[in-house]
């Protein structure tokens, strides 16, 4: 069972960007790039001799790559003393959620959540309103996926490093051999109510879209809905293929309004279109309107915000 004990909204993460924090000129652009959240880096892009510069870059950064409506994560480093003294630092108004990159056990996220609370209290800051995504790269993690997806209600998204997981397994991070890590992923996080975040390839290949755009639409299918950018490029194609098309709102629509007529006059599965619909794909349908309304609310409050001078709203979008 999750431990999810709230119901508190998943967010509209179609396309996380990765920002070097220590990179002014990516800082600078990134609240125009698109994307519904930016991914502060403190891990892997920043050098160890950089890493208590790269924290102290943080407030100024969380400020500059907000200003388009994105929400903000930051990927803390995963040493003990890394992580603390990362938390220490960024535990902030105006942070959204942190990244866990290589969790191993549900204990590990609880640990981190306990000192996230402490921060919280100490800074006035309400206790869990920093979410959590947790990050599993290795092959002992992998079989407490569930339990690290139901390890905390911070808990928002559970994902798949590809890269460090292909080393940790020896294999190569190819979509053949990530299929299946990458759909336990999917049943993981359904299971534990929190989105399940990623795309069965590596995000490493960016210069292909065309290639890229096909995992991402294959991805969608297999249950996806978001996933992260190393690459300015890949957020429109995040952004359009992680939300539903024209056809599929349109469809989604005469399904509900129909099959809610024929319960209503004491019928079950109906046929629509020449297809049979009953109770399950009723709710796939409800679930693609659910998610159409919440990017749709995403967008427009990120539209008002870009066009108002002063910006102190917090976005209300949910999915």
């Amino acid at each position: 069972m999750s431990s999810r004990t709230s119901v508190r909204d998943l967010p509209v993460w179609r396309s996380l960007l990765y920002v070097p924090v220590t990179v002014d000129r990516f800082v600078e652009k990134a609240h125009t790039r698109g994307a519904d959240a930016i991914q502060l880096d403190l891990e892997d892009s920043v050098s160890p001799s950089e890493k208590a510069e790269a924290r102290s870059r943080v407030p100024d950064a969380v400020a500059k790559v907000s200003r388009g409506g994105a929400d903000v994560v930051i990927r803390i480093n995963r040493p003990w003393r890394l992580a603390v003294a990362d938390l220490e630092a960024c535990v902030m108004p105006g942070v959204n959620a942190f990244a866990l990159p290589k969790v191993e056990s549900a204990d590990h996220v609880r640990m981190i959540d306990e000192v996230v609370s402490e921060l919280e209290r100490e800074r006035g800051l309400e206790v869990g309103s920093i979410a959590f995504i947790t990050m599993v790269e290795t092959a002992s993690a992998f079989f407490r996926m569930q339990e690290i997806a139901s390890s905390s209600p911070r808990v928002v998204a559970l994902t798949l490093g590809a890269e460090d997981f292909a080393s940790s397994t020896g294999m190569l991070p190819e979509p053949e051999g990530l299929l299946y890590p990458k759909l336990q992923v999917v049943f993981a996080a359904r299971s534990a109510r929190v989105m399940p975040l990623g795309f069965v390839g590596t995000v490493a290949d960016y210069r292909d879209l065309d290639a890229f755009r096909q995992s991402i639409r294959r991805s969608r299918r297999l249950g996806f809905v978001g996933a992260s950018a190393i690459h300015p490029s890949q957020v429109l194609v995040l952004n359009e293929e992680f939300g539903p098309s024209e056809s599929e709102i349109a469809q989604a629509r005469l399904i509900v309004s129909e099959y809610e007529r024929a319960t209503a006059e004491g019928r079950g599965a109906i046929s629509v279109e020449g297809r049979m619909v009953d109770a399950p794909i009723y709710h796939r349908a409800l679930a693609t309107l659910t998610r159409h309304d919440a990017i749709v609310r995403r967008e427009r409050w990120a539209a008002e915000l870009r066009s108002a001078p002063v910006a102190d709203a917090a976005p209300g979008s949910t999915e």
